[in-house]
C-alpha cells in the first residue's frame, strides 16, 4: 500500500505535464539514486530484521511497548494524565489524536515488509530462487496474521494497488484464510529444489535469521499455521487436532527457534537490538527508560500469584530487576514507582540503572536477557509451540499429551534462557539442568495430569513470552476476555485489569481489545472508509476482535 506512486501522480496531473503515457510511473521516471531492480540477496535482510525492529525502529518490538502495558508486563515509572503516555495506556487506553503511537505493525507490515517482499517473492520467481519465494511467502503470512490480530479489520484484497487513494478494509476472518493460503504456497515453493534453489546463496539474504536453513523455515511456516487454528478457540470451528498436527510439525527444539540477530556495532544504533539501551526510542510510544516490569508478571515469578504460592522462579533473575535491597517487586497498575514508599523496594530499569533514572545508561554492562544491545530476539520459540499444544490437547479431553507438552514448555524455556541468555546473570543465580528440574518437580508447578488446569498453562506461558511476545500474549489474554474462568477460578489467577479511575475515561467502561490503525496513512488518507467502520469512534479500540469471538 505505497501512496507516493498516487502523490507523483497527482501532482503530474495538477501541472498538466501528465500525458496519456501507458509506462508505469517507476518505468517512466526512473530513480537517479539506487538501481530500480536489486538482488533478492539484498533485499531480505531487511525484511527479516523488521520481524523485531529494523534500522528505523519499525517492528513488533516497537509496539510492544504499548501492549506490554496492556497485558501488565511494564508498567510506568513516572504517572501521567496526558494522553498517549505510558499510563494512558496502563490503563487500556487507546492511541488518540494525531499520534502514531502502536502503529509500527502497520507501517511494517505495508510499508517495510510490503512492497519490498512483493518484489522479492517476483524477481525471485523470475530467477527460479523458489527459496526465497518461499521464505518470502512465509513473513507476508506470519505479518498478515499478526496485523489483523492486532488491529481487525485490515486492507487485503486492495492493499499494495498502486492505482488507489483509497482501500476498503476485509473481514478479519478473510485475512485467516488468505494467511493459511500463503503457508501452504511457501511450504510448496521451500519444497522445490534444482533450478536456482541454494543454502548457500539463501543464506547470503538470510544472514540474521535461520542462515539459509529451508527446513527450520519449513517448521516457521508450521508455527504460523498452529497459530492461525489455535487463535479460533473460542469458536466452534476450533480444531484442536490441526493445532496439535501444525505444532508436532513446527518448531521441535530451541535449535528451530527463529530468531533475529544483529551485528551489535558498538555506537551504532540501527545495528543493536532494539530493546537494547543504545537505541531507547522514544518515538511512537513510551521510551523504555521510563518502563520498569509490572507487579503480575513479577508476582507471578516470585510466588505472590495464587497460582504457584511460595514458588520462587529461578527465571527471574534473568528475565527481571532486582531492588536495591534484591528484593523484586513489580509496579501495579496506575500507581507508579511511588506505589513503594521506600525507595529500597522500587525496581530497577531493564538495564540495571537506578530505580529513580529515566535515562540510558551509557552501556549494557549490567543488563540482561533481551535488553542488552547483542542481544538476538526470538521471533517464535519451540516453548510457544508446545505451549500451543498443550493447551489444544487439554481442550481436547487429552490431559496426558497436554501435560507432557507443558513440561516440555516450560524445560525449553529454561534451556534458551540458560543457552541463550545468561550474559550478565550472577554466577550464584545462574541455571543449571539440577535447578531447572529441582523446578519441574514441585507439584505446585508441574502437577499430575489429573490436577492440570488452563491456569498453569497459560500462566507458565505468560512467563515464557515476556518482552519478546507481548502480541501472542495478548492474544491469548483477549481469547480468555483477560477475567474468564474455568470452574469458578480466573484462568489468568489474580490479575486485576483496570477499573473505575483506573480505566481510561474514554473506554466507556470496556477493555481494549484491538489497536488503533496508524494516524499518518488511514485517518489522513482514508477516513471514509474507517467511518464506514466506525473506526473514527474514541472507543473503537474497546470492539472485540473476531477471532476471540465465538
Amino acid at each position: 500500500m505505497k501512496r507516493n506512486y498516487q502523490i507523483v501522480l497527482l501532482a503530474l496531473m495538477m501541472t498538466g505535464v501528465f500525458s496519456a503515457c501507458t509506462k508505469k510511473i517507476e518505468e517512466a521516471y526512473l530513480n537517479p539514486n539506487a538501481p530500480i531492480r536489486v538482488p533478492v540477496e539484498e533485499l531480505l535482510p531487511q525484511i527479516t530484521s523488521t520481524m523485531t525492529a529494523n534500522y528505523a525502529g519499525h517492528g513488533p518490538l516497537h509496539d510492544a511497548r504499548v501492549i506490554s502495558l496492556y497485558t501488565q508486563y511494564f508498567a510506568t515509572h513516572t504517572l501521567s494524565a496526558a494522553t498517549n503516555t505510558s499510563t494512558h495506556y496502563e490503563r487500556m487506553g487507546g492511541v488518540s489524536g494525531g499520534s502514531d503511537n502502536a502503529g509500527s505493525i502497520w507501517r511494517t507490515h505495508y510499508f517495510d515488509v510490503g512492497q519490498n517482499n512483493i518484489k522479492m517473492i517476483e524477481w525471485a520467481t523470475e530467477e527460479k530462487k523458489w527459496d526465497y519465494v518461499g521464505v518470502g511467502q512465509a513473513i507476508f503470512a506470519w505479518s498478515w496474521l499478526q496485523l489483523t490480530d492486532y488491529h481487525g479489520e485490515v486492507i487485503l484484497k486492495e492493499a499494495f494497488n498502486t492505482n488507489l487513494l483509497t482501500f476498503k478494509f476485509d473481514k478479519e476472518e478473510d485475512v485467516y484464510t488468505y494467511v493459511r493460503q500463503l503457508c501452504f504456497e511457501a511450504l510448496a515453493n521451500l519444497n522445490k529444489t534444482g533450478d536456482n534453489v541454494s543454502q548457500a546463496n539463501l543464506a547470503k539474504g538470510d544472514a540474521f535469521l535461520y542462515k539459509g536453513d529451508v527446513n527450520k523455515w519449513k517448521k516457521f511456516v508450521y508455527a504460523v499455521l498452529a497459530r492461525s487454528y489455535h487463535h479460533l478457540s473460542n469458536k466452534s470451528i476450533y480444531k484442536p487436532d490441526s493445532v496439535i498436527y501444525y505444532c508436532d510439525r513446527s518448531l521441535s527444539s530451541n535449535d528451530d527457534n527463529a530468531y533475529v540477530t544483529v551485528v551489535g556495532t558498538p555506537g551504532v544504533t540501527a545495528a543493536n537490538n532494539y530493546f537494547g539501551p543504545l537505541r531507547n526510542t522514544a518515538i511512537g510510544g513510551p521510551a523504555m527508560a521510563t518502563l520498569r516490569q509490572g507487579k503480575y508478571i513479577t508476582d507471578l515469578m516470585k510466588g505472590a500469584n495464587a497460582q504457584f504460592p511460595g514458588v520462587l522462579d529461578p527465571r527471574i533473575w534473568y528475565m527481571l530487576r532486582p531492588s536495591i535491597n534484591e528484593s523484586f517487586n513489580g509496579i501495579p497498575v496506575n500507581r507508579g514507582a511511588g506505589f513503594y514508599t521506600a525507595t529500597a523496594d522500587r525496581p530497577e530499569g531493564f538495564w540495571g540503572q537506578r530505580h529513580d533514572s529515566l535515562v540510558a545508561p551509557l552501556s549494557d554492562v549490567r543488563a540482561r536477557y533481551i535488553f542488552r544491545n547483542a542481544s538476538p530476539v526470538p521471533v517464535i520459540t519451540a516453548s510457544e509451540i508446545f505451549f500451543m499444544k498443550a493447551e489444544a490437547a487439554y481442550r481436547k479431553g487429552d490431559k496426558g499429551t497436554a501435560l507432557t507438552a507443558y513440561r516440555r514448555a516450560i524445560e525449553l524455556h529454561f534451556d534458551m534462557l540458560q543457552n541463550a541468555y545468561s550474559t550478565n546473570v550472577p554466577d550464584s543465580k545462574l541455571i543449571t539442568a539440577s535447578i531447572r528440574d529441582t523446578y519441574l518437580s514441585n507439584p505446585l508447578v508441574v502437577p499430575t495430569a489429573a490436577n492440570l488446569t488452563l491456569s498453569h498453562i497459560m500462566l507458565q506461558k505468560y512467563i515464557a513470552l515476556f518482552g519478546y511476545g507481548a502480541q501472542e500474549t495478548w492474544v491469548d489474554m483477549r481469547r480468555y476476555h483477560y477475567t474468564d474462568q474455568e470452574n469458578g477460578l480466573q484462568v489468568y489467577r489474580d490479575f486485576v485489569p483496570p477499573t473505575g479511575a483506573d480505566l481510561w475515561p474514554e473506554n466507556n467502561s470496556k477493555l481494549v481489545y484491538r489497536v488503533r490503525y496508524r494516524f499518518n496513512s488511514e485517518y489522513v488518507w482514508n477516513i471514509v472508509e474507517l467511518q464506514k467502520l466506525g473506526a473514527d469512534a474514541v472507543d473503537w479500540h474497546t470492539k472485540e476482535t473476531w477471532f476471540s469471538k465465538p
